[in-house]
């Protein structure tokens, strides 16, 4: 392992400090991009990763640099007793940042007590502003809830609040303005994503395929020019500006027209237990059954400094330029 300061450091320099949990692959939401609608079970209960197995992970990461760990699912949120894994997290040395990515359906009767255990950095996953579009996308009629939940984190001082909005031609690509527009009104991160072909059986097409260039230049004509904002290096892949009169932020995440791989600083934990060092790559190695065996810390530190110079510099593909892999999204956690 190179280590530099008692960083975490792969093979191409790249210092790894995010570290991305799934603790469930349980969802409350279908949506018909994440999850497959049929031919599906849930993992067994005792394949997922025990709260005192992610303590330990994060706690030994932490000492290896990782300064930001967000919790993913499936819906996290589902997953009982949460609250005390964000309060256990949170007050490990190291970690600077505890991030919760959910779809909000829970988000408003639950944010007072995750505020309360120290949890700050909320993603809410929401796709469209049209309840009966909602309801086609994800299966269930929530959206009132959703946006409550959204509203309720602004008003306890969460921040950042961001809103992730996967672009999708022909399903969603029409409100893609009007999020944008969200801004002026909002001290929120509004995040278009380009949609990715990931899981097997994919509803990913080309045909639905809309790049953050062409959302840029939707928003530019519809609102204005477009002001980049200067961001924090390890904060992510997204691109951000502002549109004028905004208080919050505009942000473009394009992993298929504009990869970012040279600037990838995580590491990603699946539900049950497996690391993956790319989300586009189903190699993964085992560290639930090492976690189960009575793995010590020293010995984990040294497992998670062999695997990380296996990191690769890019992802690769068999489809020429158009990634993907079979597991799927919501076992991943994105």
């Amino acid at each position: 392992m190179k280590q530099q300061g008692g960083r975490l450091t792969d093979a191409f320099g790249r210092n790894i400090t995010y570290l991305r949990l799934s603790i469930t692959d349980r969802c409350n939401l279908r949506c018909f991009y994440c999850m497959p609608q049929a031919d599906f079970n849930w993992m067994p209960p005792e394949d997922i990763l025990r709260f005192e197995e992610i303590v330990q992970i994060t706690r030994v990461l932490s000492g290896l640099g990782v300064k930001k760990v967000r919790f993913t699912g499936g819906e996290p949120l589902v997953r009982r007793d949460v609250v005390n894994l964000v309060r256990d997290v949170s007050i490990l040395p190291g970690v600077e940042e505890t991030c919760l990515t959910t779809n909000g359906v829970l988000l408003k009767q639950m944010a007072p007590r995750l505020f309360e255990a120290g949890l700050r950095h909320l993603n809410i996953s929401l796709d469209t502003l049209h309840p009966e579009r909602f309801a086609a996308i994800t299966g269930r009629d929530n959206f009132q809830q959703v946006w409550e939940g959204i509203e309720k984190g602004i008003a306890l001082g969460f921040f950042p609040v961001k809103i992730n909005f996967v672009m999708m031609r022909g399903k969603n690509d029409d409100e893609i303005v009007d999020f944008a527009r969200l801004t002026r009104r909002y001290p929120i991160d509004v995040r278009f994503i380009e949609f990715m072909p990931i899981g097997k059986g994919s509803k990913w097409g080309r045909n639905h395929f809309l790049s953050s260039d062409e959302a840029m230049g939707r928003i530019k004509e519809g609102l204005g020019p477009l002001v980049p904002v200067d961001i924090d290096p390890g904060g992510g892949p997204a691109a951000m500006y502002a549109i004028e009169g905004g208080i919050g932020r505009i942000g473009f995440i394009s992993p298929l027209s504009h990869r970012f791989c040279s600037k990838c600083n995580r590491l990603r934990i699946t539900a049950d237990g497996r690391v993956r060092l790319c989300l586009f790559s189903d190699a993964e190695m085992e560290l639930r059954d090492m976690l189960r065996k009575g793995v010590t810390d020293k010995q984990l530190a040294m497992f998670f400094s062999d695997i990380i110079l296996r990191k690769p510099a890019r992802y690769l593909s068999s489809k020429k330029d158009v990634p993907t892999c079979d597991r799927q999204m919501s076992s991943i956690g994105g």
